[in-house]
């Protein structure tokens, strides 16, 4: 489902996707309120959001959808990189974060991508949310303390920007353990996407900004 109010852009990237043999845009919103009311009605498995809408943004649009569904993958697609907007998505729990600048095969991909359960940044953005996060230092007391040491690697592997396929290979297991460690990661860290646990990671200090770069 495509949230976007802008007529030209909506059609147009409705019409980008419908192109895809996997991928079909069921519904279209023009505003948050909009977008609220088709999720519910149509039950999308991604939502492509935009973050200036009448009546209501995209960024309480994610927040309220995500109380709603809370495993329904949210991707933004926007021409703003202010960081008043990505830590709010980002902590909203957007799936990810992309700018109208990038090219038509890299926005099919990342929708393949979220939809496989992985979070995609847009390189300014995933900038942005290292250097603010990764200066944090916990005090060791949260629920960091249960991750095992393959599901810390994992996740050191995720923050770099490695799918699941990449990070299988690079451990010599399969897609599929790699994503039930992620699972595992979401669940002790009690978050719902693979920005949030490494953001918590961060904070944390259970992983390090230069491990990521």
């Amino acid at each position: 489902m495509i949230a976007e109010d802008h007529a030209f852009v909506q059609e147009g990237t409705r019409r980008l996707l419908d192109m895809e043999p996997d991928m079909q845009v069921i519904g279209v919103a023009r505003d948050g309120i909009e977008a609220i009311e088709r999720v519910e009605q149509l039950d999308p498995t991604l939502v492509l959001m935009d973050i200036s809408m009448p009546r209501m943004d995209g960024i309480e649009a994610t927040r309220r959808i995500r109380l709603l569904k809370p495993a329904l993958p949210i991707l933004i697609l926007s021409a703003f990189d202010d960081d008043q907007y990505v830590f709010a998505l980002v902590e909203a729990g957007a799936a990810g974060y992309l700018l109208k600048d990038i090219r038509r095969e890299d926005l099919v991909d990342a929708i393949r991508a979220v939809s496989r359960g992985e979070s995609v940044l847009h390189p300014t953005i995933a900038r942005k949310v290292m250097q603010r996060f990764g200066g944090y230092r916990g005090d060791g007391t949260t629920s960091t303390d249960t991750l095992t040491e393959r599901e810390i690697e994992v996740l050191r592997l995720a923050a770099g920007g490695a799918g699941n396929d990449a990070i299988a290979l690079e451990l010599g297991v399969s897609a599929r353990t790699v994503q039930s460690h992620l699972s595992n990661v979401f669940s002790k860290l009690g978050v719902g996407s693979r920005t949030q646990a490494v953001i918590a990671a961060l904070r944390q200090g259970v992983i390090r900004l230069e491990e990521i770069e």
